[in-house]
């Protein structure tokens, strides 16, 4: 079949061999019977034929599009969170408007201001207001931070995953484990990480200590002189240490190296993410993952939901360890 014009629902209707109301369910994800909505699909990619996303909205008030929230797209943790939520958005036919904040509450509130404006369907965000405004006949969806019972929030078991961490640790033979946090001040639920690697220490009745830091305190120097304070006879007082995220991490190991030190034969480190290095997969360190895809594909089916009466407060995803090379397994 050929046209001179954009094809329309009533070639697409045609090619399908279905009648113009099933290829309009179809495209408006209403209940239609499966060979059906593949024969539809099938005719629309064979036709090129696109959803007008404009006229749709009209017809249904949306605008099919959803905003997403994040201090960057730097951090591998982040970027990967932003590709899960555009594909779990995009096989729902919406759109993305992607907002990047620095961590700066102030640009957070500007953002959701301006998200506002825009007339989106509906806010995921992973901020650090705690005084954050949001219209709240306006569908929002949380990570990691609690807002109140009309906000789900949406997080990994961060207490679990530092018990995980813990627990590794002292089954490879650790003695006097360390945790290491630096972060937002505004609580959250990845502050649980360094509660959960406490818990678990005590449980087994092992030593451990926590310097946990805010963003403000810095990163590099508090840790470094950390660290040299602790070096007695060219060896460190700690022979493990949990770093609440994969990027500390890093920055630990190079601090260890500066210090003569070798990971994992003289300290061993277990980080949390699961980030992985761009050109091959690899783990950057052993790791507590996050189930990234499936965050985002809650956050998605949450704000997405018609029946918004009875959402849950918190939606807590377990998390897994991986060996990454710097541990000794």
């Amino acid at each position: 079949m050929k046209h001179n014009s954009a094809p329309t629902m009533k070639d697409v209707a045609l090619e399908a061999g279905v009648a113009l109301g099933t290829v309009s369910k179809v495209f408006n994800d209403l209940p239609v019977g499966e060979s059906y909505r593949l024969r539809v699909e099938e005719a629309a990619r064979k036709l090129g034929y696109q959803v007008n996303s404009y006229a749709r909205g009209l017809k249904t008030n949306r605008t099919f599009t959803v905003a997403l929230i994040l201090p960057n797209i730097t951090d591998p943790f982040f970027s990967a969170l932003a590709q899960g939520a555009y594909e779990s958005l995009s096989a729902r036919q919406y759109r993305m408007l992607l907002s990047l904040t620095s961590s700066n509450p102030e640009a957070e509130q500007r953002c959701i201001r301006m998200v506002q404006q825009n007339k989106v369907d509906g806010i995921i965000g992973l901020t650090y207001n705690p005084n954050l405004e949001v219209d709240p006949a306006l569908p929002y969806v949380s990570i990691d931070r609690y807002f109140g019972p009309n906000v789900p929030c949406v997080s990994s078991d961060n207490f679990g995953g530092g018990q995980m961490a813990a627990e590794k640790l002292l089954e490879l033979g650790c003695r006097h484990p360390l945790f290491l946090r630096v972060g937002s001040r505004v609580p959250g639920e990845s502050d649980k990480r360094g509660d959960g690697f406490e818990s678990a220490c005590r449980r087994r009745g092992v030593k451990c200590d926590s310097l946990r830091l805010n963003d403000e305190d810095g990163l590099v120097e508090p840790f470094r002189a950390f660290l040299s304070q602790h070096m007695k006879g060219g060896r460190l007082e700690y022979d493990g240490i949990f770093c609440a995220t994969d990027a500390l991490t890093i920055h630990i190991r190079g601090m260890l190296s500066e210090l003569g030190l070798r990971v994992p034969e003289d300290v061993q480190l277990i980080g949390f993410d699961g980030i992985r290095r761009f050109t091959t997969g690899d783990l950057y360190c052993s790791t507590i993952i996050q189930p990234i895809p499936r965050l985002a594909e809650t956050c998605v089916d949450l704000l997405l939901r018609e029946d918004r009466s009875n959402l849950p407060r918190l939606i807590c995803l377990p998390v897994t360890y991986a060996s990454g090379g710097t541990t000794r397994e």
